[in-house]
């Protein structure tokens, strides 16, 4: 009992994220920085695959956060599978997040906490485990003012940013809302700001008032997003700060919603097909991860056209999808619906038959697709 007991819960641990701890010796610190790092399902599996990489200051609390966070919208599809690295700054946040009395600019082991992250850290982990360029950058309270600063780099090392609470250095307002106000010619950049009712009082004023300067604008490579929770304190707003931030900067990524078919599809007078390439295209584009075509997102663009009886575009749906499910039924019945929409019925039919030899996929059967072509077959005499 005991032997089985044991093997159940080593092949339960295989099928979720892997967290490591490790250690990194720094010539910038002239210390020893412990890591947690969370991996994705099956990354040693899938040797070839690499992933978006987020980083985690006050690793040592808000790690776990995060990286649950992480694994559980991965699970659904919501977000691409991504590295998660937690900081450990339990005993040394405020000498990380230095900065001049000055210029308000990291300074002596602000400085070189800043040169840690830019110089070791991220060379560490890319060089040891298969992440890609598209990096977060998250914090809370003095490390959320402190991630800004790598987002006023020329071309800044993260990707998206999560300001959770932050404790804003002086005129950090004004440098965040110039930086944003700039066209970002080599990239697209994400930035997420939360507060709350019951939050610190002048953490939430000043990200208040952020907010009202960065709303304003019009950048279409700035994608913005603001949270201010009603009844929760500065600690208790990162559980809800966190899901969110995850699933405004990788909505995109998302399968096709009720909301975005209403709003944005079957509204189309282009082609919905062309809607659903450049989707995916963006995805790649944005995160670096080349996503294989949902059938969920199949099926919404087939509803469309199915609504508003634009069956001309079931011919490349169903090329699409030979090329996506090739396996399947599914790119030969968007097929055979084109054909009979368009009056060729002994096209339709054979297009139906085609599937006898592939395999059926999410409510697209073998034996329905035979079943219409025997309809055809009797209806016109084949």
């Amino acid at each position: 009992m005991k032997f089985f007991v044991i093997s159940l819960l080593l092949s339960c641990n295989l099928s979720f994220s892997q967290t490591l701890y490790e250690s990194i010796e720094s010539e910038a610190l002239g210390t020893t920085r412990k890591l947690k790092i969370q991996l994705p399902r099956n990354y040693e599996a899938n040797e070839d695959q690499a992933y978006p990489l987020i980083i985690v200051f006050d690793g040592d609390y808000l790690f776990e956060v995060v990286a649950g966070n992480v694994d559980y919208y991965s699970y659904w599809k919501d977000m691409p599978d991504a590295i998660v690295v937690g900081v450990n700054q339990i005993d040394s946040r405020a000498d990380d997040c230095t900065i001049s009395v000055e210029n308000f600019l990291p300074h002596k082991k602000g400085a070189q906490f800043y040169d840690f992250v830019v110089t070791e850290l991220i060379p560490f982990v890319t060089e040891n485990y298969r992440s890609l360029d598209f990096k977060i950058a998250i914090g809370h309270g003095k490390t959320a003012n402190f991630i800004n600063y790598f987002f006023f780099k020329k071309s800044p090392v993260f990707s998206a940013f999560v300001a959770l609470s932050p404790k804003l250095a002086p005129f950090m307002q004004d440098n965040l809302t110039r930086k944003m106000s700039l066209e970002q010619k080599d990239s697209k950049l994400f930035y997420y700001l939360s507060t709350a009712s019951l939050d610190i009082k002048r953490n939430r004023k000043h990200a208040v008032e952020l907010n009202s300067k960065i709303s304003p604008i019009e950048n279409p490579n700035i994608f913005y997003e603001f949270d201010d929770f009603e009844g929760l304190t500065h600690y208790s707003l990162v559980s809800r700060s966190v899901p969110n931030a995850l699933e405004n900067i990788f909505s995109i990524f998302q399968p096709i919603n009720r909301a975005e078919y209403e709003t944005k599809i079957i509204t189309l007078q282009s082609s919905p097909v062309d809607y659903l390439i450049e989707k995916y295209e963006t995805i790649n584009e944005l995160f670096g991860v080349e996503k294989q075509i949902l059938i969920n997102d199949f099926r919404a663009i087939s509803a469309a056209i199915e609504k508003n009886k634009q069956y001309e575009f079931y011919k490349d749906l169903g090329n699409m999808a030979r090329k996506q499910h090739p396996d399947t039924v599914l790119g030969f019945f968007y097929l055979a619906r084109y054909y009979e929409e368009t009056g060729k019925p002994k096209k339709a039919m054979n297009a139906y038959r085609s599937s006898y030899t592939l395999g059926s996929i999410q409510g697209y059967s073998k034996e329905d697709m035979l079943d219409r072509a025997d309809e055809i077959q009797k209806e016109f005499g084949y």
